[in-house]
Order: C-alpha cells, then structure tokens, then sequence
C-alpha cells in the first residue's frame, strides 16, 4: 500500500482553505488523516471530504501533533504565531500568507517554475506560497524567460473581487443588487463602490507609489525566477469580477523572439494553455479560466513600440491557481521527492 500522511488545513472554513481541502480530494492526495483547523468562531463546524463530514477543530499550539504537512490560508498574523509551532512539531508547512514569502531562508515556489527550491524547506520547515497575481505571471514568464532571457516586465492586473475574500463578493453582489433595484450603494470591504467601477489600489500604498500588491509582484518575480536582473513594473487593479485574474503583460526580452516562437514554447509549457485566436474571438478570459487549474494566454504580439518585446493576456483562476491548487502542487512534490 502507498505511503498516506496526514494532512492539516490551517484556515480550513475560509474560501482558499475550502479550495484546498476540494483540491486534496480532486488529486487524490494520498491523505491517511485529514485534520481541518479554524478559528473559535467556527467551532462545531464540519466540511465535506470524500463524501464524509469531517469536524473542524480550534486551531491551537496542539493541533499539529503527528502531521506530516501543514497548509496554512488563515491569514499572515495566525502563519507568523502558528507556522514555526507546527514545524517544531514536525510538519512542512506551505503557508499561502505573505508572512514567509521573502524570509531568504524559506523557499517561494510555483512547481512549474522552480520545484527545486523546494529542498530548502529544511531550513525552517516552511515553505511560501507566492501571492495570487505573481504566480499566474510567472508560470508564463519561466518559459520565454528560458528562450530569451526576460529583461523587463510592466504588469498591470485585473483582480477578481475573491482575492479580497468572502466578504468582498457579497458586497460586490449586494452593489449589484441595490443598483438594479434602484437604492443606494454602500461599500466597507473597499473604500469605493466596486460594482460597475475600477479600483487601482490593492494592499497599502508605499512610499515609492506602488502599492505593497504590486511590489511582491515586483519581488517574488525575482525570487521564484532566481534572477534579480529582471525589471517589473506593476500597477494593481481591483475589478468587479467574482472569479479570476488577468493580467496585461509587456516583455522585453534579450533576444528577439516572434509571437508564433512564443505560442509554440507556451504550448508545450506545463500550466498553460494557449487561447488565442483573434478571429474566432478566442482569448483568455476570467469566464473560461475560473474552476480549472490552467493559466490562459492569449493575445500574444509583437509589441510594436519596440524592437525586442511580446504583448499577451493571461487569466486564472485566483483561488485554484493562484492560492490553493499551488500549495497542493507543492505538497506533491515534496511527498514524492522529499518525504
């Protein structure tokens, strides 16, 4: 009989925490004890797991005791109290906060990308999941950065309101509501309406002008792609969109490369999927890459403002791809190559 190991979902009631649990049981992660933790506030709860109802417990400095592997979606404070206490019980931890990410010490992965670093989670027993919008960039960039060394980057995001949280898609859906309905808007999870509107501000803004979103865009993307070299620019933008992000993206590149080189290399690129087909008015969409694992690229040309630079349009799904379905890519590697 295969190796089992037990698994705990630290931020189990959460969206990405019910997404992990969701993704364990869809990859079949080879799961002899499931352990859901959460808040007080969700005592007595249960959730769902192959076609059983499993009890959520009161995450506390006990509840790691004899597991394995640790995913953590409850939020950077509770990663930074907790996180260190389940790996001195002897778990890896893949943490999906932003409390580890640039901790030199703990390794940022997109297993597509770069699942070497993964060996370094000897070092503190943790290993980071990037932020939500880097990862979907990334698994594109890993491939054109392989053909043509990447340079420079300029990103500019379109965020599905989930990345905000549960609280944030109900408030976009009552906007909606309340317009139809003719009565007045009212939003406390943004500080502006987001129904029917854009809202360039995601995270605190730094000193710098950018805000702390787009400035782990620009430092994860050095770190996952072992390469300080390349230049990124980011600017940040909320949408009213329930599911899935996209992103703009300019890339200069070292050598020059034609669209066509850039289709054929994204083609055979694992976690993506090539969409793009101007005429038939096929391009990636937040609609078509919500509820799969894939990154969707599209649009890709020549950008014609310089001589060595690719434009393209990406989208996926930022609860799977970019928050749960990579953490448990990560625990696959890490039970097959290091447990």
């Amino acid at each position: 009989m295969a190796k089992q190991y037990r698994v705990a979902v630290c931020g189990a009631t959460g969206a990405v925490g019910n997404q992990m649990i969701q993704c364990l049981e869809e990859r079949d992660f080879p799961i002899g004890e499931l352990r859901l933790l959460a808040s007080e506030r969700s005592r007595g709860k249960t959730l769902a797991y192959k076609g059983s109802q499993v009890p959520v417990q009161v995450l506390d400095e006990n509840g790691f005791k004899g597991i394995d592997v640790a995913l953590f979606s409850a939020g950077g404070s509770t990663s930074e109290k907790y996180a260190p206490v389940a790996a001195a019980s002897g778990a890896v931890v893949v943490d999906n906060s932003s409390a580890w990410r640039m901790d030199p010490a703990v390794p940022l992965v997109v297993p597509e990308v770069n699942p070497h670093h993964i060996a370094q989670y000897k070092n503190k027993g943790i290993i980071a999941n990037p932020n939500c919008s880097t990862i979907q960039m990334v698994v594109v960039l890993k491939p054109i950065h392989d053909l043509a060394r990447i340079e420079r980057v300029v990103v500019s995001t379109y965020q599905a309101v989930s990345g905000t949280g549960q609280k944030a898609i109900v408030e976009l859906q009552e906007q909606m509501r309340a317009w139809a309905a003719g009565q007045p808007l009212v939003n406390k999870v943004y500080p502006h309406q987001i129904a029917f509107n854009l809202i360039p501000h995601i995270d605190v803004f730094r000193d710098n002008g950018y805000t702390k979103e787009e400035m782990k865009m620009v430092l994860e993307t050095q770190k996952i792609m072992d390469d300080p070299t390349i230049k990124v620019s980011a600017t940040c933008v909320r949408v009213p969109v329930v599911y899935g992000h996209s992103e703009a993206l300019n890339i200069a590149t070292a050598k020059k490369i034609t669209p066509d080189q850039v289709r054929a290399t994204l083609a055979k690129a694992p976690g993506v999927k090539v969409v793009d087909d101007p005429a038939s008015k096929l391009y990636p969409m937040p609609l078509d890459a919500a509820g799969q694992d894939l990154t969707l690229a599209g649009r890709i040309r020549e950008d014609i403002s310089q001589e060595r630079g690719i434009d393209m349009w990406i989208s996926a799904d930022n609860i799977r791809k970019g928050a749960a379905t990579n953490a448990v890519q990560i625990a696959e590697v890490l039970i097959r190559d290091y447990l």
